[in-house]
């Protein structure tokens, strides 16, 4: 039998235990420790991994020496001083939750950070992964002849119940422009194949959280806007978000446009949301529209159903995770998603919280 690469988690939450769920399906792998603060989310991570350790901190997770690699899926605020801490005391392998930071200030610390850190870091862009929209990305450079216009529509359910709820303000989730779409302005750096040059947004908190308060505070969170960015290659792209559309068929709409045709990704939400009563989810579709010759054709995307129970990311966060076990294992040299990679898309995420704020365009 196999020596199994053992993982350590921190942060059991609702990704967290999305996580274990997924790296349960890889082979020879193990769960082995955890730090989660907070005593309900270990009980629902136990129940899921029922022979892991847990640990009181990040100091204790990283005194283990059976661990082979680390999971970050802690809120978002933490992330930075917990790649600090690891860096510090024991850098190893390491695949982190988006978004990388919060705080701008954060930038410069953590690229030194990384530019010193021994062992591979890989940011989780899920979103890269999900069955139809990989489909888009293969077929986008044929079917379209080059992208030039790049629209990413998602429509979906507010802001879910956190532990004492920090995704609902600015100061903790860096703004739903960064904590959310950091997702889609990784996609529109990875479908175009250039870097952001400008970048132009008008946003708002329109509907969501209105009536809650936390210590007399009213939530902050935009859940609604438009973004435009400009590439450096010439070609654009647009992201419209709402937060209040739940009863959608569709949760994302991405389409890629070029000289030679279209190609577009339609993708559902969780199918838990689906109601019962409408009958089987919606099933992923990619649709190709060429020019020459005229004639869309549609083909459906079917997720396994075996990884559509594990997380609520139509797969991805399976095949994310069989790429990053084959860092670990040395079976790759590079991860797919790059510290720059995942700083890039906080910045371009930075970017449109400020010029939603302030009403200007921001250059990068």
């Amino acid at each position: 039998m196999k020596t199994p690469t053992r993982y350590g988690i921190i942060g059991c939450g609702m990704m967290g235990q999305e996580h274990i769920r997924n790296i349960a399906l890889l082979p020879d792998t193990e769960v082995h420790a955890i730090f989660e603060p907070d005593a309900g989310m270990r009980d629902a991570a136990a129940a899921l991994a029922p022979h892991v350790q847990f640990a009181a901190s990040v100091q204790e997770l990283l005194e283990i020496d059976a661990l082979d690699c680390l999971v970050i899926a802690s809120p978002n605020h933490c992330h930075a001083a917990q790649i600090r801490e690891i860096a510090e005391k024991r850098p190893l392998p390491l695949l982190v939750e988006k978004p990388l930071l919060t705080d701008p200030g954060d930038i410069a610390p953590l690229q030194q950070i990384i530019a010193d850190y021994s062992a591979p870091v890989w940011v989780a862009m899920e979103y890269r992964y999900m069955p139809p929209i990989s489909a888009l990305l293969l077929a986008a450079p044929e079917v379209t002849g080059g992208i030039r216009m790049l629209s990413i529509r998602e429509h979906r359910f507010p802001f879910l119940e956190k532990v004492g709820d920090w995704n609902r303000f600015n100061a903790k989730t860096g703004g739903t422009f960064v904590e959310k779409c950091c997702h889609f302005f990784d996609l529109m750096r990875l479908a175009i194949g250039s870097e952001p040059v400008r970048v132009m947004a008008s946003a708002a908190q329109s509907v969501n959280h209105l009536d809650e308060a936390y210590d007399g505070q009213t939530p902050d969170i935009i859940d609604n806007g438009y973004v435009i960015v400009d590439f450096a290659c010439g070609a654009r792209a647009m992201l419209e978000l709402c937060m209040f559309a739940e009863g959608a068929r569709y949760q994302e709409e991405i389409s890629a446009v070029g000289p030679a045709g279209r190609v577009e990704a339609f993708v559902p939400g969780p199918g838990r949301f689906w109601p019962a009563g409408l009958g089987d989810a919606p099933v992923p579709l990619l649709e190709l529209s060429p020019r020459h010759p005229k004639g869309p054709k549609i083909r459906e995307i079917p997720v396994d159903p075996a990884l559509l129970e594990a997380g609520d990311h139509n797969g991805s966060t399976f095949y994310q995770h069989r790429g990053f076990l084959e860092l670990v294992r040395g079976q790759r040299n590079a991860p797919d998603v790059s510290f720059d990679d995942g700083l890039m898309a906080v910045r371009m995420g930075m970017a449109a919280q400020q010029s939603a704020l302030t009403g200007q365009v921001v250059t990068l």
